[in-house]
């Protein structure tokens, strides 16, 4: 039911329970931070509202008239009520703000996040976080359902229904076991050779499988994969033990191809397997509290891509 227009306003009655308890206009217009004519005006026209006075005025101050002092007194369960409720809003905020649940992709998962989160820690050490991974189609899931404060996923474009901003720089290789002819080739893998190849993939909906079946596409599209893996380290296990060449993530093979148990393939000109790596949230919505935060130092290490066609591989070293 909505409320009738005699009912005044809550910063009305705020200064007609600080007028009686001060006993003056001016007095309460002080404690209240607002001019004495500013305040007189609002006891008038809460007067005029009502439909009678409130004050009796003199030259020694104000006090309620007969009228007035039910008006206090309904006043002050309204305002006692307004404070419960304002008391309560600031826990639910501060129980909010002590909370986070991110989903990531894999890749994201576990080569960027825990170092993020390792910084916000520093910076918000009360802040309990969940972190949830999935491939990026189900992160942008998730996000859009309202299950998690912040996603980040992997692939060309933000996913529909949300906003989003880059945070990093990632892109593709093609790995082999030492012992692979791709191991050992001079010429640079073409296009059309790795779009005829059946190679070692991510499961479908993953950001990496996005990326390399876009880069594939002016050459045919990708050729039926050999295997169908849900992880990085599947698949790196995979092209260690033979299994065939895969498509991952540079950040996931920085130690592998350091040592030797796997090879980079280099990749002709026409190969781009750059892609960026983004933070979602809902269209329309902002970010708030430590999910901001989190975004706000995922940022700072955002930078552009370098070029790998030598087939090298740089692990980018974020400082928190």
């Amino acid at each position: 039911m909505a409320l009738s227009p005699r009912v005044p306003e809550l910063g009305a009655l705020e200064l007609l329970l600080a007028v009686a308890r001060l006993g003056s206009v001016g007095r309460a217009a002080a404690e209240l931070g607002v001019s004495q004519p500013t305040a007189s005006a609002r006891i008038k026209g809460m007067e005029r509202q009502i439909g009678v006075p409130l004050l009796d005025r003199s030259p020694r101050g104000s006090r309620p008239t007969e009228a007035g002092r039910l008006v206090v007194e309904w006043a002050r369960h309204v305002v006692e009520a307004a404070q419960s409720l304002d008391a309560g809003i600031d826990a639910l905020r501060e129980r909010r703000d002590a909370r986070l649940v991110v989903v990531a992709s894999l890749t994201v998962a576990e080569y960027l996040m825990p170092g993020w989160l390792l910084a916000l820690h520093e910076s918000s050490p009360g802040t309990a976080v969940t972190l949830r991974t999935a491939n990026s189609a189900d992160v942008a899931g998730h996000v859009l359902a309202g299950e998690a404060d912040l996603g980040f996923v992997e692939g060309p474009s933000t996913p529909a229904g949300l906003a989003g901003a880059v945070v990093a720089a990632d892109r593709l290789v093609v790995v082999v076991a030492p012992d692979h002819p791709w191991a050992r080739r001079r010429a640079r893998l073409t296009g059309e050779e790795l779009a005829a190849t059946p190679l070692v993939l991510r499961e479908p909906g993953s950001g990496t499988r996005e990326v390399l079946e876009m880069a594939l596409a002016p050459f045919g599209g990708a050729a039926r994969p050999r295997l169908e893996l849900a992880s990085s380290t599947a698949l790196k296990a995979a092209a260690m033990t033979g299994a065939g060449p895969v498509c991952l993530s540079e950040l996931a093979v920085v130690e592998e191809l350091a040592t030797r148990r796997l090879v980079a393939v280099q990749l002709a000109e026409e190969l781009d397997l750059r892609r960026p790596l983004r933070a979602v949230w809902p269209a329309g919505q902002r970010p708030g509290g430590p999910a901001r935060e989190l975004l706000t130092l995922t940022r700072r290490t955002a930078g552009p891509p370098r070029s790998h066609r030598s087939g090298g591989v740089h692990r980018k070293v974020s400082k928190s």
